[in-house]
């Protein structure tokens, strides 16, 4: 199944590599730390398919507002999810809970489960190398947002001196 959502994702997105690239390993974080969580298959999936699309509202946002901040990117990704997962067969619940994931990727004071806080440490994994941050915005967001046992582990050993 996740490999057709990765297909669908890598057809919306066309020529944009470097977004399909930002999807993948985002996906690839999330799908570890959920995994070494311990977290259920289909908390897995939940977790697997949200971070596949997380930001598959960028190329809207663009069109229609000339801009991809998260705001925007939270206001027209669970539409374009809602589209791209028509013909797989999720249950309901699930497609709201990884609707609700994608709206709100960038609205930490929302996180309200695991499966939320999976996303936004995977994410921040990624946006750390991608955004070239600073050790002391590292620091920050380690303290700030990294709650998994996991995450604080890729976290320390990929970014954090000692």
């Amino acid at each position: 199944m996740t490999g057709r959502i990765i297909q669908k994702m890598i057809e919306h997105f066309g020529k944009d590599v470097r977004r399909i690239n930002h999807a993948l390993k985002v996906y690839g974080f999330a799908s570890c730390i959920a995994r070494r969580e311990n977290l259920s298959d289909n908390e897995i999936l939940i977790i697997d398919i949200a971070a596949i699309l997380h930001d598959i509202g960028i190329k809207n946002a663009k069109e229609k507002y000339n801009n991809t901040s998260g705001p925007y990117q939270e206001k027209e990704g669970p539409a374009v999810a809602t589209d791209l997962l028509s013909e797989i067969n999720l249950k309901k619940e699930n497609l709201d809970r990884i609707c609700y994931l994608i709206g709100n990727h960038h609205s930490y004071q929302k996180i309200d489960g695991i499966d939320f806080q999976i996303l936004i440490e995977a994410d921040f994994l990624v946006n750390i190398d991608e955004d070239k941050m600073p050790d002391h915005s590292i620091e920050s967001i380690q303290k700030k947002y990294f709650k998994t046992q996991t995450g604080i582990s890729l976290i320390n050993s990929m970014y954090c001196k000692g």
